[in-house]
């Protein structure tokens, strides 16, 4: 494994892990290792450091997923709806024709109830949806958390050019 996947590797599984210990775990020395995150961080391969916040683990939120399939011509206009709304903390486009998966967390049944009522069931002209499923999370068995509506670059992306080797 090439000292760049190893350095990325470290960091996923700890993002405050120090240059010395990074060192430790590649040979190389902690300047070194600086130099060489600071490299990543300028080619755009590392994009942030950000800490996850689990909403349910402090508050007792509510989180739902959705799958929403729209008819033709209408995915834009509900994207753009969802991406508006700050209960929405992230959207997916995913395979199939005119089809997203939708997170929302909100911070209790009843304004999951409210953002349901408002904004889901009011998507434009409701025939334009063709579909719509809806899943609440009960607990969190593999993932990277919950993003703030700042944070939607897709942590997918940047997991799938480190296993392809395309930075």
């Amino acid at each position: 494994m090439s000292w760049i996947r190893k350095i990325i590797r470290l960091l996923i599984e700890n993002a405050r892990i120090s240059y010395s210990d990074i060192g430790k775990e590649t040979g190389i020395s902690r300047v070194a290792v600086k130099a060489r995150i600071q490299a990543l961080e300028k080619r755009g391969v590392i994009e942030e450091y950000t800490t996850i916040i689990n909403p349910q683990k402090i508050s007792g939120a509510v989180s739902c997923y959705f799958e929403i399939e729209t008819k033709p011509g209408h995915l834009a206009q509900v994207t753009d709806i969802l991406y508006k709304n700050d209960t929405v903390t992230q959207i997916y486009r995913v395979t199939g024709r005119d089809r997203l998966h939708v997170h929302a967390v909100a911070s209790s049944g009843d304004e999951m109830e409210h953002f349901l009522h408002t904004v889901i069931d009011t998507l434009p002209a409701l025939s334009a949806v063709a579909a719509i499923r809806s899943y609440h999370g009960l607990k969190i068995l593999k993932g990277y958390g919950y993003r703030s509506r700042h944070k939607r670059k897709m942590i997918l992306l940047r997991k799938c050019r480190f296993l392809t080797g395309k930075f």
